[in-house]
């Protein structure tokens, strides 16, 4: 019964996962509607409303239910995905999995990883969608808020993810922002790589038909040990669970991984294209 309700609310409205989420704090706590209410200074009618998704969040009961619970940001963030129609249709689902998962194999073309993005890099690439007319301005400074949460939600949860991430060289060269954003960036991606749960490998360009994959795609390894896989197009996300699909995804990343210059190797490049930036 436990696994049919998380899965449901995997795949419910943000504002019934808020909800949901502030339901199961609060039974945790063994608190009622009623004590809930008296702790964040709201009645136990509006606590019963937002679970019930009767009623949306606000940003001060977001923040409050975070003072309460000590859950850092989790329900700031949570209020987010409820406001936000900036992310594409399937990423909430996978952001979710992701923050869970035991390890996350990941293969990017064309730009720096999401979980690697300097705030800075990810604000270019918003600013690029409103003046494309793709988004509006507050939609992109929601999507780079989304981001900042998500990589402190990923990165530096207590017991983070190993994360293997290849990137096609054209992450490195591809310019966005001016010269001072890519050395920033480049520079936040080596640091990163020094971390040990984290490693990072450039496949170049010359292995033409070597990489397996033509698009982005990213591999979890869920805490039960199951593979949820996850790939975009321009329009939405696709979360994959498909266990014959994640395993076929598992076995051309891992030819991949093998096909790739080492570490030491791809740090060298980082290092080369960043002095290019100077």
């Amino acid at each position: 019964m436990a696994l049919a309700t998380n899965e449901a609310e995997l795949t419910s409205s943000p504002a019934a996962r808020f909800g949901a989420e502030l339901r199961r704090s609060r039974r945790a706590r063994g608190w009622s509607q009623v004590e809930l209410g008296s702790r964040m200074g709201y009645s136990d009618t509006l606590i019963s409303f937002i679970e019930r998704v009767k009623r949306p969040p606000t940003s001060n009961f977001a923040v409050k239910a975070d003072e309460v619970f000590e859950t850092g940001a989790k329900f700031v963030e949570l209020y987010r995905r409820v406001t936000s129609a900036a992310l594409l249709e399937g990423f909430e689902e996978f952001a979710d999995c992701e923050a869970r998962c035991r390890k996350l194999r990941a293969f990017e073309t064309g730009v720096i990883p999401g979980l690697f993005q300097t705030p800075e890099y990810a604000s270019v690439l918003a600013t690029a969608a409103v003046r494309r007319g793709s988004i509006t301005q507050d939609q992109a400074d929601e999507r780079v808020a989304f981001l900042v949460a998500r990589q402190r939600r990923v990165l530096d949860r207590p017991s983070p993810p190993i994360i293997h991430s290849v990137m096609d060289e054209t992450c490195l060269t591809r310019l966005i922002g001016g010269p001072k954003v890519m050395a920033r960036q480049l520079d936040h991606l080596a640091c990163l790589a020094e971390r040990p749960t984290i490693t990072v490998q450039v496949a170049p360009l010359n292995l033409g038909e070597l990489v397996p994959f033509v698009f982005p795609v990213v591999l979890l390894t869920m805490p039960d040990r199951s593979f949820v896989g996850y790939n975009e197009t321009h329009a939405r996300g696709y979360v994959e669970r498909n266990p014959a699909v994640c395993a076929a995804w598992k076995r051309d990343y891992d030819r991949l991984q093998v096909e790739s210059p080492s570490t030491v190797a791809s740090i060298t490049v980082i290092s080369s294209i960043r002095k290019g930036f100077e």
